[in-house]
């Protein structure tokens, strides 16, 4: 629904990323939240931001929106610097947060129609109302609301002012798989009218559908940054699976696979082939099934994804 779009509103892009952030520090009394960390995030597209708990991302994001002043190092947000310029700044963005920033007792509909009035050009309140499902409860006060519906009217608020920059934090905690796949499109919207996004989220598959450039954040650090199709291509080889009769001789396999590769019966009559796998293996593969009577039942390469890169990276899971 264009209507509902930030991107309506007059503005001018300068070519300086959205987002750059350089040699940032930011210490807690004695312990290193963030250790001279570098990020960029480009303008127009959507940077997902991810890390285990205590890796130092909220603390990174919280400090781009001006929440926390840098120890050391330098941040720049739309080519400003978001605690010295926030006058300035706090117009041209955005900001979902995980919880709170929210009166307890305002109504829904009153909390959202408040926030577009404190902008020159909001977005249509009735509209963005209908697109994210939150008519039915226009006139709930917060407190009552369900998490989902939290989530959707505080995205609703970070959206409505038609920012040129929205920090997304877990956007879709919460929600039923059709309000994830509404908030899902909005988000598209939003990067289709030239909007930046940052967005954080603790779902591998949100990370992959949306975002252009994944950052993953470990040890108050960027370990790892770029599109999501560079960073699996760069991580571990992917697997071939199949399964055929029980105790296939896997020692003739390897004999027939290039070297680096290998071949494990996983349970019976379910085998993994790993190594490159590209047209050349998956035809020695099924070249040697057929040399040996093998009828597999079913075959498939499974693509390396961003949870493999991740866990590889870190050590760690992904949790909320």
């Amino acid at each position: 629904m264009r209507s509902t779009s930030p991107g309506d509103a007059p503005r001018t892009h300068g070519r300086e990323p959205a987002v750059e952030v350089t040699g940032l520090v930011k210490r807690y009394g004695p312990k290193t939240a963030v250790n001279g960390l570098d990020l960029t995030v480009a303008r127009g597209g959507i940077t997902a931001v991810l890390g285990p708990n205590g890796a130092g991302k909220t603390t990174t994001v919280e400090t781009c929106e001006g929440y926390r002043r840098a120890d050391a190092g330098t941040v720049r947000v739309l080519g400003l610097d978001p605690v010295a310029d926030a006058a300035a700044l706090r117009p041209r963005i955005g900001v979902m947060l995980q919880s709170g920033g929210v009166y307890a007792g305002a109504r829904a509909e009153e909390m959202l129609r408040h926030t577009a009035s404190l902008h020159a050009h909001p977005v249509d309140v009735d509209l963005l109302i209908e697109r994210l499902g939150l008519d039915s409860c226009g006139r709930t006060s917060y407190r009552r609301l369900s998490g989902g519906q939290q989530q959707r009217l505080a995205l609703a608020m970070a959206v409505v002012g038609r920012p040129e920059l929205v920090f997304l934090d877990e956007p879709t905690a919460g929600l039923d798989p059709q309000a994830r796949h509404a908030t899902w499109d909005l988000v598209r919207e939003l990067r289709a009218d030239g909007v930046s996004v940052v967005l954080t989220t603790h779902f591998m598959d949100e990370a992959e559908q949306l975002a252009d450039d994944v950052a993953i954040i470990d040890g108050g650090r960027v370990i790892a940054q770029g599109s999501p199709e560079t960073l699996c291509k760069g991580g571990a080889e992917n697997t071939l699976r199949f399964t055929g009769r029980p105790g296939l001789d896997l020692a003739s396999l390897l004999k027939a696979l290039p070297p680096h590769c290998a071949a494990v019966e996983l349970t019976s009559g379910a085998y993994r082939v790993t190594g490159t796998i590209d047209p050349q293996l998956l035809a020695t593969v099924t070249s040697w099934c057929a040399q040996n009577g093998v009828m597999p039942d079913r075959i498939a390469v499974e693509r390396h994804t961003l949870e493999d890169v991740f866990l590889e990276l870190t050590g760690k899971e992904l949790r909320a």
